[in-house]
């Protein structure tokens, strides 16, 4: 009965949905992201074993095509996982992968429904891997090149039938090819093509400048090695290294697949994450594990200072956040932006200012506790200020009222030719308004050149041509309309809370400086 048990196969579903190899990768999102999560499942009766080690080995698979084709762009550190963005086939393919922790199977979750889709987005990951390996000419299923310099025995540390798969997962060593690449190519080189108008120039420049920019955060770790010490997330720390052209190797003991040791005179970076280590060298750099994720997105290799072991680590900016009216920008994100613009920040001179800066409120503060002939003059201060605007609010009313007297005037003046100034001036504030402009002098008087300020004239002249467009529109338009200026309010109203919150939190963190000086 077991042996004439019916079974599926899913590969004539796949080829109906995705007509072409382009539709498939742009919706690989969700595979990506649901073998990542299988792959951590525990085995027990939920689901089937041999349903995590497939995922496992596809997303294995697809972590060495992206190291081959340096396709990976942006990573985040995120509550729910790790986030990563890879540039495939021109589409750019967003996955997040949970934190290697041990969790038990949930309750309240109908697993028969995610293995169903689970089977399909495997299917559909197995054909898009074979595809993207034949495009770089490796084999399929993949095969290890042979390392000379490896350290350790993978006999001591794995089982026969598991020695294959963990040298992949070890992400160490490069693919084999299925015919041996020639060395002496040279890098493709974009093609120029004439291109009528004045936008010639400008549009090549833009081009070279972001082949420039790709060129340089794919190479962006070559020529370093890295050593990762235990502690630390072996393998998205690896993924990130190899992505980008360096070497990374960790202690024998953690994987199969260390080409170099911790005493490696050769070794430029050691990522640690403890506040001391027990062993230092001179001739290398000792950083944190977000070093390696804020160098990824900001596309350039950050000052070590502030990811010393056991410095008090900056903020992690999201590379995801897009450049937007009201949209909210942290300090670190202009500072950052600073950077990449070449502009050199001395930290030293930033926490100059900021204890100038709080040095002149607490003064403040002294001053007005203290000093009360200050308090005095201030207050004095304050009451000229009132008293002038009072002054100028009454200037103001006054030319009301004038403007009002001329046109009641006109008024009696036109009711007088008709007769009926009796029925008009029963009221006595009307009549003696009338008395007054009768018994006015009448005189020329020199007119003065009104000052105008260009600026507010032109955004006034804006604004009138903005507000006939607007009404010009159709309904359907204008609602529409409405709506994107709502969501625009929206968002600078959520930028402005951020704002507040931030503030907040730098008050706090000065009160307790201060606490801690005193």
């Amino acid at each position: 009965m077991r042996n004439n048990k019916p079974s599926y196969t899913l590969e004539h579903i796949v080829k109906e949905r995705y007509p072409t190899f382009v539709d498939a990768v742009r919706d690989m999102d969700d595979a990506l992201s649901m073998c990542s999560l299988f792959s951590t499942f525990p085995r027990s009766g939920r689901c089937h074993v041999s349903s995590v080690q497939l995922c496992r080995r596809l997303t294995v698979e697809f972590m060495h095509y992206v190291i081959a084709a340096r396709a990976l762009r942006k990573v985040f550190l995120s509550i729910k996982g790790i986030y990563y963005q890879a540039e495939i086939q021109g589409q750019e393919i967003t996955w997040v992968v949970p934190y290697m922790f041990s969790r038990n199977h949930a309750t309240d979750v109908d697993y028969r429904v995610m293995v169903t889709f689970n089977d399909f987005y495997a299917t559909l990951l197995g054909f898009i891997n074979f595809r993207l390996y034949q495009s770089l000419n490796l084999t399929y299923p993949p095969k290890m090149e042979v390392l000379d310099n490896e350290v350790g025995s993978e006999v001591d540390y794995a089982l026969e039938n598991e020695e294959l798969m963990e040298r992949l997962a070890g992400l160490s060593g490069d693919v084999a090819h299925v015919v041996a690449a020639d060395a002496g190519n040279e890098e493709a080189e974009l093609d120029e093509f004439p291109v009528d108008g004045d936008n010639e120039g400008t549009e090549g420049t833009k081009r070279k400048e972001e082949a420039q920019r790709l060129q340089n955060l794919q190479n962006l770790f070559v020529g370093l090695k890295f050593f990762l010490n235990r502690e630390v997330p072996r393998e998205p720390l690896a993924f990130i290294i190899r992505s980008f052209g360096g070497m990374v190797s960790w202690e024998p003991t953690v994987c199969i697949g260390a080409t170099f040791g911790v005493s490696d005179e050769t070794v430029t970076h050691q990522v640690v994450d403890r506040p001391m280590v027990e062993r230092t060298f001179i001739n290398r750099t000792y950083v944190q594990p977000q070093w390696l994720f804020d160098c990824v997105n900001a596309c350039m290799l950050l000052p070590t200072a502030d990811y010393l072991p056991g410095a008090h680590l900056p903020p992690h900016v999201s590379p995801f956040m897009k450049e937007g009216q009201g949209e909210y920008e942290p300090p670190e994100q202009l500072r950052l932006r600073a950077l990449q613009r070449g502009e050199q920040i001395d930290q030293s001179d930033v926490e100059k200012t900021m204890e100038k800066e709080e040095e002149e409120t607490d003064g403040e503060q002294v001053d007005s506790e203290d000093d009360g002939r200050g308090s005095d003059s201030g207050h004095e201060e304050m009451e000229e200020e009132e008293k002038e605007e009072e002054i100028k609010l009454q200037e103001i009313e006054k030319k009301m009222q004038k403007k009002v007297r001329g046109k009641l005037f006109g008024f009696c003046f036109f009711f007088l030719n008709h007769s009926t100034i009796p029925l008009f001036l029963e009221s006595d504030s009307v009549f003696e308004l009338f008395v007054f402009h009768v018994q006015r002098k009448v005189h020329v008087t020199a007119g003065k050149v009104k000052e105008q300020n260009e600026e507010l004239v032109a955004a006034e002249e804006a604004l009138e041509e903005k507000r006939l467009a607007v009404m010009a529109m159709r309904k359907k338009d204008r609602h529409l309309y409405s709506k994107i200026m709502y969501g625009r309010r929206k968002k600078e109203r959520e930028a402005n809370k951020l704002a507040v919150k931030r503030k907040a939190y730098e008050d706090t963190l000065k009160a307790a400086k201060k606490v801690k000086k005193r």
